[in-house]
C-alpha cells in the first residue's frame, strides 16, 4: 500500500477523533486498508451515516470503494449517496480524498431526511452552532514566522478564536464550532507548516490533541484571530489560562503535559 494512503488514515484518526467517529477495520498489504467514518449529514446535520472506504493497495491512482449505511435512511437512499459518493470520488485528482469525499457529503444538504418537528430541529441546530474548545499539543516550531502566518490565516477563515502559547509545551487553544475545529487540525497535518532538520518544508505530524470539549460559559471567546504568548515557566502558563478563565481545563490537561 502506498504511503500516502498510510499518512491519509492518520490523518484521519486524528480529525475523527469523538467516540465511534473513526475505526480502522483492515490493513492488508495485498488487500489494502479499510476504514470506517461515522458523520452526521443533512441539512440540518441530523442523520448519522456510516461510511466505509476501501482503499486498494494503488490507492489514491485507483479510487476508493465506498459503502453506505444509516438506521435513518432506507437501502435506496444510501445507495443513491454511494453512487453520487463513488462519481466524486473518480472525478478528484489522484490524491488522498477521503476527508474531502466526507466533508463534500456533510456539506450538500441532498440527502432525504425524515419529517421532523420545529422544536427538534431547534434543538439540532444550537447543538450544531454549539461552541467548543480544543487544546493541541506542538512538538516544536522552526520556521517560526511561517508557521504562525499560517495559523493566524486558518483561525480567521475558520472563524476560530485562538491562543498560541510559546514555550515549553507549545499549545494551541482554540474556540469554536467543532466543524471548524476539525477542519483546523486537518489542515495543520496536510499543509507543509514548517521546516524540518535540513530546512525542507514539512508536514506537523507530530501533534496531539489533549482535550476537545464543549466551552463553558465562563470562558471568554474573543474575535476570530490568533493571540501569540510567550511563557518561559509554569507559573507563566497558569496564568496564560487563568486570563481566559479556562483553570479547570488546564487542570484537566495538566498530567498529560507531564507525562
Amino acid at each position: 500500500m502506498s504511503e500516502a494512503a498510510l499518512e491519509e488514515v492518520s490523518v484521519l484518526s486524528s480529525i475523527y477523533c469523538g467516540e465511534g467517529e473513526y475505526q480502522l477495520i483492515q490493513q492488508s498489504a495485498d488487500n489494502g486498508l479499510v476504514v470506517q467514518i461515522r458523520t452526521a449529514v443533512g441539512e440540518m446535520r441530523r442523520v448519522e451515516v456510516s461510511l466505509l472506504f476501501h482503499l486498494p493497495p494503488l490507492y489514491p491512482v485507483c479510487p476508493p470503494d465506498i459503502s453506505v449505511s444509516s438506521p435513518l435512511l432506507s437501502r435506496e437512499q444510501c445507495q443513491n449517496i454511494r453512487q453520487k459518493l463513488l462519481e466524486q470520488a473518480a472525478a478528484l485528482p489522484q490524491e488522498p480524498m477521503v476527508h474531502q469525499l466526507v466533508a463534500c457529503l456533510q456539506q450538500s444538504g441532498e440527502v432525504i431526511e425524515e419529517e421532523k418537528g420545529g422544536e427538534e430541529e431547534e434543538q439540532v441546530k444550537e447543538r450544531e452552532e454549539e461552541e467548543w474548545t480544543a487544546v493541541l499539543l506542538l512538538d516544536h516550531i522552526r520556521s517560526r514566522s511561517r508557521y504562525i502566518k499560517l495559523l493566524e490565516r486558518w483561525t480567521q477563515q475558520l472563524h476560530l478564536t485562538g491562543t498560541l502559547l510559546l514555550g515549553r509545551p507549545i499549545l494551541v487553544i482554540l474556540q469554536g464550532t467543532r466543524p471548524d475545529i476539525k477542519e483546523f487540525c486537518r489542515l495543520l497535518r496536510t499543509v507543509k507548516v514548517d521546516v524540518d532538520s535540513s530546512g525542507r518544508k514539512c508536514k506537523e505530524r507530530m501533534m496531539k490533541i489533549l482535550c476537545e470539549t464543549p466551552s463553558s460559559s465562563s470562558s471568554k471567546h474573543g474575535p476570530p484571530g490568533l493571540t501569540v504568548k510567550e511563557n518561559q515557566s509554569v507559573s507563566e502558563l497558569t496564568a496564560a489560562f487563568q486570563e481566559i478563565n479556562m483553570t479547570e481545563l488546564y487542570q484537566q490537561i495538566l498530567p498529560l503535559l507531564t507525562d
